[in-house]
């Protein structure tokens, strides 16, 4: 399976979009999909208030794992891994408009009405899963070259 069918897959579960992300590379990044899944759990919805697209932080919590510093003298991983955040993010923003959530839903998802106008308007099933899509397929990009 794909990292793009795991994550869609899980996603259709009813994961959050950073869940889904996250635990679609779990395996080969030494966690197993279950502790995946509760690490990316409170990124969601942009930290359930409509900020950082929770594709996107699932995705950068996927690069950290892969470069991110781990050794306080280690500073080429640290600036790797600041180098690779801000690509992603420039990648994202550019294929997607934003890398808001608030911004990529059209509603504040911190907020009542803003949760019923993106489930009124299908947004979570038709909208965010090529955010999901888009996220895996920017990691991928970064970690294959």
């Amino acid at each position: 399976m794909t990292h793009i069918d795991k994550a869609k897959t899980l996603f259709e579960q009813k994961f959050h979009c950073s869940q889904a992300v996250l635990a679609a590379f779990a395996d080969e990044l030494g966690i197993t999909e279950k502790q995946a899944l509760k690490l990316g759990a409170c990124f969601g919805s942009g930290m359930r208030k409509g900020e950082v697209c929770g594709a996107c932080t699932g995705a950068l919590m996927v690069l950290g794992l892969k470069y991110g510093q781990s050794e306080a003298e280690d500073l080429e991983s640290r600036q790797k891994t600041n180098d690779v955040t801000s690509e992603f993010l420039e990648m994202f923003r550019d294929e997607n408009g934003s890398y808001l959530c608030k911004e990529l839903l059209g509603c504040d998802l911190g907020t009542a009405e803003g949760i019923e106008f993106a489930r009124t308007h299908n947004l979570f099933t038709e909208f965010c899963p090529a955010m999901v899509i888009s996220a895996v397929k920017i990691a991928e990009h970064l970690m294959n070259r």
